[in-house]
């Protein structure tokens, strides 16, 4: 993606996001508010920025933006269960699928995940939610778990997640979210690419 291309994407996101149809939800035909923002991994960190500013902005235009970040809060849950130093430890001689097994348990999205990112949102102080950290969390943590989880979690305020990958929509294959561009994440058909909205 050329600068421009980033640069253009940006300033679409401001326009959808500060937008009374996006805040409003209007439009989704009964569908979860889920958005997602499918960029080139290659492109992380320039989106990173692109994000802060657009969120900088939506906050000078008066709407509050919550950033949930999965790897941050990931590593949080581990934390406050008093496991992550040994888990630090473990690593290293650990088997990789029998260390992502266990990481996979402790991190279930809808046992810990969820809890914890409701509790996150449960003041109800913010306009939009982002979800980050996507890529850093794979394979422990898989994107369309974690959305199927948020359902009943993110209600009432539309939810972007930033996704280092490609989300693909067919009318025979149903949409897919395919991590890295090469990762297919199983199928996951109720959000909306942000890209395609009208502002």
């Amino acid at each position: 993606m050329t600068p421009s291309e980033l640069t253009r994407q940006e300033e679409h996101l401001f326009a959808v996001m500060s937008g009374q149809r996006f805040l409003r939800m209007e439009g989704l035909s009964n569908e979860v508010p889920f958005f997602i923002y499918p960029y080139d991994p290659e492109n992380a960190l320039g989106v990173a920025k692109a994000r802060k500013r657009v969120s900088n902005r939506l906050s000078q235009a008066g709407i509050s933006v919550r950033t949930i970040n999965l790897y941050d809060l990931s590593i949080e849950i581990l934390k406050d269960r008093g496991v992550w130093e040994r888990l630090v430890a473990l690593e290293p001689e650990q088997d990789k699928d029998d260390f992502r097994e266990l990481l996979q348990g402790m991190l279930d999205p809808q046992e810990h995940l969820a809890p914890a990112i409701r509790e996150k949102l449960a003041d109800g102080g913010f306009d939009i939610v982002f979800l980050t950290g996507i890529g850093e969390v794979f394979p422990y943590i898989r994107s369309h778990n974690v959305l199927n989880n948020l359902q009943s979690v993110v209600v009432g305020k539309p939810m972007l997640m930033f996704f280092p990958g490609r989300y693909e929509q067919s009318e025979t294959l149903g949409s897919s979210l395919v991590l890295f561009g090469r990762l297919k994440d199983d199928q996951y058909y109720r959000a909306k690419n942000i890209l395609e909205q009208e502002p």
